[in-house]
């Protein structure tokens, strides 16, 4: 048998190995997915900043010390506002594609509020189509805290405490005085209703939530 024909009966029965695509991108597939050493990285980097640099009235933090993945935190309504003295559980849950994609965040404490629904889910622009790489833990939580105090009644997934926000907040201008008793005390009763509704709903947090 020649040398050029053991070579090719050699490379018929052993034919080589398909080039490895471990770690490759694929065209068109979006973002390369992260390594789970990359997102524990990019976790522990914002762990460390909340814990130097914490906002008031926010907290978070893993669950566990084994999975960097899944953060507990809370969130307190502002001075000034109807969640004033509120304190709110939530979970965020980080995807292996983080920070390309956002994490799952809810409130796990019952929260009365046009833009989040009664098994906690969210409504909020920066947690959908508005997510950035750029974002943080961090600014997810302000933003959460601003969202308390200024809820997007566009966008409702409680339409009940849409309506009553809407009424409680709406200041028509008042051009026949003789009016202004009854306009205050509509107000006051609007007002009244949406603080009413609120406290049904919620429920303190337990220490060891």
């Amino acid at each position: 048998m020649s040398a050029s024909t053991a070579s090719t009966t050699a490379s018929q029965r052993f034919p080589a190995p398909a080039p490895s695509t471990a770690g490759s991108k694929v065209a068109g597939a979006g973002p390369e997915v992260n390594s789970t050493a990359n997102v524990t990285k990019r976790l522990s980097s914002e762990l460390m900043s909340l814990m130097m640099a914490c906002p008031a009235g926010i907290s978070a933090f893993p669950v566990s010390d084994a999975d960097l993945t899944h953060w507990k935190g809370r969130i307190e309504g502002a001075e000034g506002t109807y969640y004033e003295n509120h304190v709110y559980a939530i979970s965020l849950r980080f995807p292996p594609t983080y920070p390309y994609a956002a994490p799952t965040v809810r409130f796990e404490s019952t929260c009365f509020h046009p833009n989040v629904d009664l098994h906690g889910n969210i409504c909020l622009d920066i947690l959908k189509e508005k997510w950035s790489p750029m974002l943080s833990v961090s600014t997810i939580l302000i933003s959460l805290q601003s969202l308390l105090g200024e809820p997007n009644n566009k966008s409702p997934l409680n339409v009940q405490a849409a309506d009553l926000w809407e009424n409680a907040v709406e200041v028509s201008p008042v051009t026949d005085y003789s009016k202004c008793d009854l306009a205050i005390e509509i107000d006051f009763v609007a007002r009244t209703q949406f603080k009413k509704e609120l406290a049904k709903h919620y429920k303190p947090i337990v220490e060891d939530e």
